[in-house]
């Protein structure tokens, strides 16, 4: 199992019957695939679609059926289609059960910089800055360090920020971590590690939940 399949197999756990989810581009879209069985969630793309399904096989991909990070898409039964205006109502009123959003950095605040691509030109921060807003929980669905070894997960972080106070959880291929109003709590660790693992592999100080449990990630079905 690759690290981002752990990530989505996790999230997808804590999705409920009758949820309105966003799931950010990237690694986020992969949340779809692991939704458990009786489970009728309801996922949002921002630019207008309304009952996203899990991805296509690669023979049946429409080129015009895609999601905000212009990845093919199935549709549900019911799915509807609108504007973006429309989307975006629906985004910062409030509509939002979850949203699940990549990031470059997150601190021990809750604060998220997921737009700013250092050394790279960026078109613009597209939705997060709606969604993290707009959304009653936001869970950041990212891998633990940079390609290089460096850390994402900072005591406060260096890059633009998107929001700040807004991130719920954070989910690696390592671990679980709640952001509470005493710092990052670390709940869960995947298989083989153990928190001293995940904390040399962190910036932020972590504090160690009495109750530390080892990450489930097979699918409910």
């Amino acid at each position: 199992m690759s690290g981002k399949e752990r990530i989505a197999r996790r999230i997808a756990r804590e999705i409920r019957d009758g949820f309105y989810v966003n799931l950010g581009i990237g690694l986020p879209t992969m949340i779809a695939d692991y939704v458990p069985a009786g489970i009728d969630v309801i996922f949002q793309s921002e630019n207008g679609m309304l009952g996203v399904g899990p991805a296509p096989t690669e023979d049946a991909a429409d080129p015009d059926l895609i999601n905000a990070g212009k990845q093919p898409v199935t549709e549900l039964p019911g799915c509807s289609f609108f504007g973006s205006d429309e989307s975006f109502a629906m985004i910062r009123g409030g509509h939002m059960d979850m949203s699940v959003l990549g990031a470059m950095q997150v601190d021990e605040a809750g604060n998220l910089a997921n737009w700013t691509i250092p050394g790279k030109m960026v078109k613009g921060m597209g939705g997060a800055m709606d969604l993290v807003a707009g959304a009653k929980r936001v869970i950041v669905a990212m891998e633990h360090q940079t390609k290089d070894g460096g850390a994402k997960i900072l005591k406060v972080c260096t890059l633009p920020l998107t929001g700040t106070h807004v991130v719920h959880d954070i989910v690696t291929e390592l671990c679980w971590i709640r952001v509470t109003p005493k710092g990052l709590l670390l709940t869960e660790v995947a298989e083989g590690l153990s928190a001293e693992d995940v904390q040399a592999r962190t910036v932020a100080t972590l504090i160690i939940a009495s109750d530390l449990r080892t990450m489930a990630t097979e699918v409910l079905r």
